[in-house]
């Protein structure tokens, strides 16, 4: 094999473990995300050359990048004293769909967004529950959640005084299992606790029939990143997510905490350690071009 061929195996070296800088780089500027996933580089040899035959040997020509993990490990809680900062318990996502999105309509699993970042608030209308970037949250009938405006309590619920119109005020609790309670009540004091029950359908005092939606995904490493910690689904195709099957929790092995939020998963001594490995690789794959070219001078130099 030549010189020339060694520098440029150097070069690959280089080239390849600058991006995988990037991969640990990316993880580290995270590490404070809610929800973040943090992802590995594989790296994999490139096409050898067969020296004489099989049997003698073969010369291999580099590194390049295999494939990049997410990694959906579970990752710890941190509390908080909103009751609208949901964690998933479990492998499940949240799932949201595009600001705009029609209110009574169904969202296709393929047409949903997904996350492990729960940190959701009422809108400014206070109807809508949304995320920072004001993606609707979808219920378990995959629609969005839209809080009905007024709740008129039943003649033999308290209050019991007749015409009594009660305003939407805050979502009180949600379960394990993603039933919303909410507080409705009026200006002279009259209040009622009640459960969300779907996008238009009026609040239920009894267990309710439509919850916090989340999403169970076949392949989560399949799933595409698209910023603003979420993700979409890639179909069926080999190495895809497959097709994300939308409902509720289960209260048991997929369980919403409400007041709480997961934190990122990165690991910073894992990444320190690895940047060290890079950085010492790095250093390595130069060597190999700084010493081919030593010989390739030497060979310059039988000329004199």
């Amino acid at each position: 094999m030549s010189l020339t061929s060694t520098m440029f195996t150097g070069v690959s070296g280089l080239l390849n473990q600058a991006e995988g800088m990037s991969v640990i780089g990316n993880n580290i500027a995270n590490v404070n995300t809610i929800g973040f996933k943090g992802s590995r580089m594989l790296f994999s040899d490139v096409l050898s050359t067969t020296i004489g035959n099989v049997a003698v040997g073969q010369i291999g020509h580099g590194v390049q990048i295999q494939k990049v993990d997410t990694i959906f490990s579970q990752s710890s809680m941190e509390t908080t004293t909103s009751p609208t900062d949901l964690f998933i318990q479990g492998k499940e996502f949240f799932a949201v769909a595009a600001p705009g999105t029609t209110a009574n309509a169904a969202v296709p699993a393929t047409g949903a967004y997904y996350t492990r970042a729960g940190s959701f608030r009422v809108d400014n209308t206070g109807r809508n529950l949304i995320t920072p970037d004001n993606f609707n949250v979808l219920d378990s009938q995959s629609k969005p959640i839209v809080f009905t405006p007024t709740y008129t309590p039943p003649a033999t619920v308290p209050p019991t005084v007749p015409p009594i119109v009660l305003d939407f005020q805050k979502v009180i609790s949600v379960s394990t299992k993603g039933e919303m309670s909410l507080l409705y009540a009026d200006s002279r004091g009259n209040s009622a606790t009640v459960f969300y029950d779907g996008n238009g359908a009026p609040p239920v005092l009894t267990v309710p029939t439509v919850f916090v939606g989340t999403a169970n995904i076949p392949n989560p490493p399949g799933l595409v990143k698209v910023g603003g910690s979420l993700y979409r689904e890639s179909g069926v195709v080999v190495g895809g997510s497959g097709t994300p099957v939308i409902g509720g929790p289960n209260g048991s092995t997929e369980q919403i905490i409400s007041s709480n939020l997961e934190l990122s998963n990165v690991d910073l001594a894992s990444e320190f350690v690895k940047m060290i490995q890079t950085q010492r690789a790095y250093s390595a794959n130069s060597k190999t071009i700084t010493t081919s070219d030593e010989m390739m001078q030497e060979v310059l130099n039988i000329k004199r």
